[in-house]
């Protein structure tokens, strides 16, 4: 679908990476270089074979391999959606579980309506604002970019955060932190409104049952019945949602990205549909689509461990 999509939109790559002042001959040369020139039927039939061999074929903008550029921009959109996701679940399920255990209070209705805020609110809005307020008004947090350049930096990982860590650059920690907060906020905003809304109905459902009330008469502490009892039996709908939200995040991270000028895999595909680069769309959207699956994999898998009952069937 995607390799047709691509194909059907208004632009040609040969016009595009000829220049504007080339002459037809020479975009003529540029789309035969290519394969534009053949059938669609035909293309798709080269690209599949490569396909099957691990290659993604070469960038049309840059004639780097495609899958070396998409390994190269991963660990960037990976660290960006694990801060965004740690942030969201521990805001997310912490606010669920208080809003489930005081129902109806002043913090229950202030709580979710934030997160119905939050899952109303478009993330490249509140990326500008954040960007607005805490970049330029404030001046306390950067605005784009992973890490003050005028850092020494060791690149190993490409994870910054980690790179940092293993070699005790202690400026470097500190720098790509800060530069992670407001990306981080504005990619987390919905998948923290999202966990927190369903946090707030699982527990609601679980402290109901009589197992909890029973847990209670023993004399049970407060807290242990919460966060060891309740939350432990609720927590299967809440690592679907987790799942699903970090499955979007890898792959939805494309308008944070852009708007922050994080050197991810959104902003690479969003470049890639500018100059439409075939190769660079479609190799983007099928590591999107496989980090989905993986995932959801994983996903499932977690269930046998937070409910025995599953394993046992």
């Amino acid at each position: 679908m995607v390799f047709v999509i691509v194909r059907l939109t208004p632009g040609d790559p040969a016009r595009v990476l000829a220049g504007e002042h080339a002459t037809e001959e020479y975009v003529q040369a540029t789309r035969e270089r290519w394969g534009l020139d053949q059938p669609m039927y035909m293309q798709y039939y080269i690209w599949f074979k490569s396909l099957l061999r691990g290659d993604l074929g070469r960038s049309i903008a840059t004639h780097s391999p495609v899958i070396e550029e998409i390994l190269n921009r991963f660990p960037a959109t990976l660290e960006l959606s694990l801060f965004a996701m740690v942030l969201a679940i521990l805001i997310g399920i912490l606010a669920g579980i208080i809003s489930a255990v005081h129902q109806y209070s002043f913090f229950d209705y202030f709580s979710m309506s934030i997160a119905l805020f939050g899952i109303s609110m478009p993330v490249f809005w509140l990326g500008l604002m954040l960007m607005f307020v805490f970049g330029l008004w404030l001046d306390i947090l950067p605005i784009s970019g992973r890490i003050n350049v005028s850092i020494p930096f060791q690149n190993i990982t490409g994870l910054y955060v980690l790179d940092s860590l293993l070699t005790f650059n202690w400026r470097a920690l500190g720098s790509s932190l800060l530069h992670l907060v407001l990306p981080g906020i504005a990619l987390g905003t919905i998948p923290m409104a999202m966990i927190a809304r369903i946090t707030r109905s699982s527990m609601l459902e679980v402290i109901r049952q009589d197992f909890i009330r029973t847990e209670r008469a023993k004399g049970l502490p407060e807290k242990s019945v919460i966060y060891k009892h309740a939350l432990k039996n609720a927590l299967i709908p809440i690592i679907t949602v987790i799942g699903m939200e970090f499955g979007l995040l890898l792959g939805g991270a494309i308008l944070t990205e852009t708007v922050f000028a994080w050197p991810g895999l959104g902003r690479y595909t969003v470049d890639a549909v500018y100059a439409r680069d075939y190769p660079a769309i479609q190799g983007s959207v099928l590591f999107i689509a496989f980090l989905f699956v993986i995932v959801n994999l994983i996903t499932d898998v977690l269930y046998a461990y937070i409910n025995p009952r599953i394993r046992y069937r």
